[in-house]
């Protein structure tokens, strides 16, 4: 048993048991993949794959119940040499941050530029996907840190911490009709006017369905979007109401657009930090993560890594 050979086992299994693209992740060839999982599987004694004649087709029983296994292994042997590194190469090496648009767009910018300060030898790789996908790149290993919002607590396996609150806000052109209105707007008169949002799983946009929802309101939801750019162009167009994350304004860069407070309409939103409970970080990778919330120190990082539970420091920020 080798680990070029749980690769090849991980790989099929990541990859829909397409041999083309293991081979091309493994740097190999089909041949040499298709090798290395018979050899495993007949020393193992077990089928890991269902094949059809020469294609794998998905995993066997056997097979589903090995693949944590390798997983596991795979990941402590990175552990391993992550551990070694950190003692003979402190300064040099990669990490790998997850996180939403709004978060990699708004958030976490001043704190890439003081890391690279500090940090010049270490590469940076920042992937950007959804609440569930940053969760799933964690729970992988294809991420080191992960930046979200609350869903990143709903996942067995990781650690999440509180980093900061945050609210909605309403964008609208210079002349919208909503800006002349003195009194706080309910959510009734704000379903009266076409609204931009979200996406479903982006950037609290459960929230905001579950305000106009306990309301029995139903709002006339006419375009969504992944990010905020997006959402206030098509504001700057007059094709609504834009609803966004409060960070994403900002009066400087947005200066054909006007703001109204929603703190009233929606529940307010938590941004967490997810990290895998067995993976090892390294030093810097503790760094990063005070450079964004001061109050994360290294030793309250391990402590939560060590206790209970995915959400062991509950929303006390």
């Amino acid at each position: 048993m080798n680990f070029q050979q749980l690769r090849s086992v991980r790989e099929a299994a990541r990859r829909g048991f397409n041999l083309t693209e293991v081979a091309e992740a493994l740097h190999t060839s089909q041949t040499g993949v298709s090798r290395q999982i018979r050899e495993l599987e007949d020393e193992l004694s077990i089928e890991i794959f269902v094949r059809a004649g020469k294609r794998l087709t998905g995993l066997t029983p056997p097979g589903s119940t090995l693949l944590p296994v390798v997983e596991r292994l795979l990941l402590e042997a990175e552990n391993l040499r992550r551990v070694g590194q950190d003692f003979s190469a402190s300064q040099e090496g990669r990490l790998s941050i997850a996180a939403t648009h709004t978060q990699a767009r708004y958030a976490l910018p001043p704190v890439v530029r003081d890391f690279r300060v500090r940090y010049p030898k270490v590469a940076l790789h920042l992937h950007q996907g959804s609440p569930d996908q940053v969760a799933k790149m964690l729970l992988s290993g294809a991420a080191d840190i992960g930046v979200a919002t609350e869903a990143l607590a709903g996942f067995d396996g990781l650690v999440t911490l509180p980093c900061y609150r945050w609210t909605h806000v309403r964008v609208l052109p210079p002349a919208h009709p909503l800006l002349n209105e003195t009194a706080p707007i309910t959510l009734a008169q704000l379903a009266q006017h076409p609204i931009i949002t979200y996406d479903l799983g982006f950037t609290g946009r459960s929230h905001i369905d579950t305000a106009f929802a306990r309301a029995g309101v139903r709002p006339d939801i006419v375009l969504t979007a992944l990010d905020a750019d997006v959402i206030k162009t098509y504001v700057e167009l007059e094709l609504g109401v834009g609803i966004i994350a409060a960070i994403a304004f900002d009066p400087e860069r947005d200066r054909q657009l006007r703001t109204l407070d929603a703190r009233h309409l929606f529940e307010t939103n938590t941004t967490r930090l997810g990290l895998r409970r067995d993976a090892w970080l390294r030093g810097y990778g503790y760094e990063f993560i005070e450079l964004f919330v001061p109050t994360l120190t290294r030793a309250l990082v391990e402590q939560a890594l060590r206790s209970e539970g995915p959400d062991a420091w509950g929303d006390h920020i």
